[in-house]
């Protein structure tokens, strides 16, 4: 059945596993360029609180998340290939 699959969609596949590992690590970069200059700025002007850790740990756990939705479910077991089985399920299903 995974013959079946012809280049076009393998292409289709590539490219749009291609655009999601980018968009993570756009993700990354912007994490790294902002993060140090929300301490800066929290530690210059207001040193008593850190107030950083909200926007650290905010924004940390979403890039996690990104991250997991990229790279970890597949490394866990998981991954996207259940909703490609659930689509050949019902295409086969005669009514």
């Amino acid at each position: 059945m995974e013959s079946n699959i012809t280049k076009e969609q393998r292409y289709y596949k590539a490219q749009k596993r291609v655009k999601k590992i980018k968009g993570f690590y756009t993700h990354l970069t912007i994490y790294c360029l902002v993060i140090p200059v929300i301490i800066f700025v929290n530690l210059k002007f207001e040193p008593y609180f850190h107030w950083f850790w909200f926007s650290v740990c905010g924004w940390g756990t979403g890039l996690f998340f990104h991250w997991l939705s990229v790279f970890g479910f597949n490394l866990l077991g998981f991954g996207n290939d259940w909703e490609e089985k659930k689509i050949k399920e019902f295409m086969n299903e005669k009514d």
